[in-house]
């Protein structure tokens, strides 16, 4: 054999691993995408089981608390997906449920008061206005 023809017995067995192993890699991906399980995604799930309050809730938590939040979020879907829970949570609901855990979720609150028709502030009663 010359040179030229060595070089090319190579080169074909060089191309012939690497084709084997793209194809080891595209089957091996293509075994991990139909074995796992697809997961829901937790704001879909949340949003069947969340009243429009509960979200704040939901959102301020997870702004302050985020570990706790991800760990509630876990325990939410897989009793949901139990059956466990079988009505729309509210607001006070979660807030509660973050009180037994030992959260204090600092919530923004406003007082207004209804005079003449229109809706003013606490601050904006004192001042007289």
């Amino acid at each position: 054999m010359s040179e030229d023809e060595e070089l090319e017995h190579i080169k074909r067995k060089r191309l012939l691993e690497i084709q084997k192993r793209l194809l080891i890699a595209k089957t091996l991906e293509t075994q991990k995408k139909t074995e796992e399980p697809k997961l829901p995604d937790p704001k879909e799930v949340l949003t069947q089981i969340f009243s429009e309050d509960a979200w704040k809730v939901y959102v301020t938590a997870e702004q302050q608390y985020p570990q706790v939040t991800k760990e509630v979020t876990k325990a939410l879907i897989t009793l949901k997906e139990t059956g466990k829970i079988h009505s729309r949570i509210t607001g006070e609901q979660l807030y509660w449920l973050y009180m037994q855990l030992g959260v204090r979720i600092r919530m923004e609150t406003k007082i207004r008061i209804l005079e003449g028709g229109e809706l003013k502030t606490i601050a904006d009663k004192l001042r007289g206005k």
